[in-house]
This record gives C-alpha cells, structure tokens and sequence, in this order.
C-alpha cells in the first residue's frame, strides 16, 4: 500500500458527522411535536371549540390518513424541484399550517391546518433521508438517517412534554405558536447549513410508479406496515393496560412513557450503526427480538419492576429497526429513492392506523392482556416476511455468483 492509499483511508476514517444532518434533526423534531402533542391537549382543544372528545380525536385520524396519503402524491407533485428548495418550502408549508392552528377560530379550520402540516410530513421525512444519506459515505447511510429521525424520537421526550404543559398552562393556541417558533430555527438551520446538491435528473412519473410497485418493494412495506401495527395495537392502548393490569396510577404513565422514549431513542441510535454493519441480519433479528420481547410483556405485564423494563426494551428495539428499514426500502426503488422513502412512512403510518384498529377490536372481542400477543403475531408476521425475502435474495445472489 502507497502512502497516498494510506493516508486516503485516514481521512475516511476520520471524517467528521455532518452538521448539517442536525438541521434535519431540529426539522424532524419540529414535525413531531405537531404530530403528538395534540393528544396531550386534545380535552382543552375540545372544550375550548365546543366538540366532544371523540370528534376532536378525528385531528389525529385525519393527520395520520394525510400522511399516508398526501406525502407520496406531494413528493411526486415537487420531483423537479431542488431537494433543498424543497425542504425549506415544505417547512414554510408547515409553518404556515401550525400558524394557522394558533388563530383557527373554529373547528372545521383546525382541521384543515392539521392537513396542511399532515402534507409537508411524509415528504420531508422522505427527501430527508435521502440528503441524509448523500451527505455521508455508503457505509454510514443508515447512521445518518438515524440522526435525521431521533428528532422524532426526543420529540417524544421532551418535546410533547414541554407542548403539553405549554397547551394547559398557557393554552392549546400557544402549543402551535411554540412549534411554529421550532419550525422557523429549523428553517434557518436548512438554509444555512444544507448544502446544494446536485440531483439526477428526476425520473418520469412512470419510471417513479414502476418503481415503486415492484413486488419486493411492496413486501418491504407491507413490513413496515405489520412492524408498524404491532407496536400500535399495544401502544394505543399502554395506559389502560398499565393501569388496569399492572396496577401503576395514572400520573405514572407519564414517566413509564418517558422512559419508553428513551428507549425509542437509543434504540434509533443504535439500529443505524446495525444496520451499518448488517443490514436484513440486524432486521431481522431486531424483528425476532421484538416477538419475544412482547411474548415476554404477556407475563411480565403483572410486575410493575418486570413491566417497566420491559417496555423500554420493547421501545429500544421497536424503533432499532426502522432505519435499516428505511434504507432497505430506499436501495430497491434507486429511480425513486425520495418516493420510496415518502412511501415508507405512509406505509409506516397506515400500519399505525390499523395497530390502534385491531387493538380496540381486541379489546372488545377478547382481553386487554390479549393485547400483547397479537402484536408479537402482527410482528411475527413480518418476520416470516422479511426472512422468506432474505432467502430468496441468498439464494439468487449465490446463483449470480457462480
């Protein structure tokens, strides 16, 4: 080896983490708390627009249904503008949407501003993980796209918590007005530190759509989505079930659900170096580790020690996962990389919609203990997926090989 080879492979190996990634974090962090913190102050926004609670449930109802379905129309609707353009007009668009939350004088208004800010989520989501991961070499792609979505996850943290207390101190109207002021440092951070990148030039609408439906890729989804549904039809329902079953008062929860946010956290962290390292093993296993982990919950769930960390382990490795995921689904779609990304979170968001669907139905029709194992089946179906799909590709790679 030259000492030109030599010193070559130190600079890699000492290349610094973009920063610039933080401003895609600070982005990601911003969309978060506008998702979740509406749970937390969904009776104040109810009684203060005169609707029952379940029809001011309907906000996170129909936010979920923008992403899944908004977010691929939008990213195929903006393919030929400049991926940083775009970035920093989707947060304008989300801007605007949180704006208009504040000052909403009724009901039928919230709702709109809620799928406005429902459009720019998917999509940022999707063009950021592909900025992301250009920003870094091939090896650290899913490194990247982990630092970009653990805004998401401290969102859940410290950032529904701040909301919330926000929302019923000061009012509902100042936890939009907070998160409005989160979305313009974001902005700033974009335009600043984002760099221009130059982008292929983008793909025709039929090249994108068959892109997209190829089967494999639609089996990656369908993943995701059963992943997704798995942890939703527990944790839908975690505080009735900590309550009723493992016997923690209410104001507990709280804490419990931090420490699941932790967990979430460190599992995203981790999961991109995994998947780094091992791409469908560390899927795989991740999936496999959830399986039993929820198996385990069914047991567990009677012994407030026993139960608590569970569910931080259940945490960590239920968003492990979803980097490599994310990245796996990006490489099979390489002529619609930000499509396929976009897809994955509406995939990712209608598996929630079915998780909390299937949970009530569990709820009514067998126990709220039932809970536990039919997410472990949900997951477990995934599993068998995704390993009948690492089988295949094996077995195909070996007979190129030869």
């Amino acid at each position: 080896m030259n000492l030109t080879q030599s010193m070559n492979r130190k600079q890699v190996r000492k290349e610094p983490f973009p920063v610039s990634i933080l401003s895609l974090t600070a982005g990601a962090f911003a969309i978060g708390m506008t998702e979740f913190v509406i749970m937390g102050i969904l009776p104040n926004v109810a009684d203060d627009l005169h609707v029952s609670i379940s029809t001011a449930g309907q906000l996170i109802t129909m936010y979920a249904l923008g992403v899944a379905v908004g977010a691929p129309i939008l990213t195929i609707l903006t393919q030929r503008i400049p991926q940083k353009k775009l970035l920093y007009l989707l947060m304008v668009l989300f801007i605007l949407g949180n704006g208009i939350s504040v000052f909403a004088p009724n009901y039928a208004v919230l709702m709109i501003a809620r799928m406005i800010t429902a459009l720019t989520h998917g999509t940022f989501f999707g063009v950021g993980a592909v900025i992301a991961s250009n920003l870094v070499p091939p090896n650290k792609r899913a490194g990247a796209v982990s630092i970009m979505m653990a805004g998401l996850t401290i969102a859940n943290i410290i950032g529904v918590p701040l909301g919330t207390f926000i929302g019923q101190n000061m009012g509902w109207r100042a936890s939009f007005g907070a998160i409005a002021i989160m979305g313009v440092v974001a902005l700033i951070g974009i335009i600043a530190f984002i760099p221009h990148m130059k982008q292929d030039k983008p793909a025709s609408l039929v090249q994108q759509v068959s892109a997209l439906i190829q089967p494999k890729l639609l089996l990656y989804l369908l993943i995701g989505a059963l992943g997704n549904a798995g942890l939703f039809t527990v944790f839908t329902y975690i505080t009735p079930l900590l309550v009723k079953v493992t016997g923690f008062a209410e104001y507990s929860v709280t804490w419990i659900l931090v420490l699941f946010g932790c967990g979430v956290t460190i599992g995203n962290i981790v999961g991109g170096k995994l998947a780094d390292w091992k791409l469908m093993p560390s899927i795989l296993g991740l999936y496999f580790s959830i399986c039993v982990i929820l198996t385990l919950f069914t047991f567990t769930v009677y012994s407030p020690l026993a139960a608590v960390l569970t569910i931080f382990l259940w945490g960590t490795a239920s968003f492990a996962v979803m980097p490599g995921l994310q990245v796996r689904i990006m490489s099979l779609a390489q002529a619609a990389p930000a499509l396929a990304s976009t897809s994955s979170h509406s995939a990712g968001n209608l598996g929630n919609a079915a998780g909390a669907f299937i949970g009530g139905w569990v709820i009514t029709h067998l126990s709220i203990t039932s809970l536990l194992w039919v997410g472990a089946l949900l997951v477990g179906l995934g599993l068998i997926l995704g390993t009948a799909c690492y089988i295949v590709e094996r077995k195909h790679s070996a007979l190129q090989a030869r």
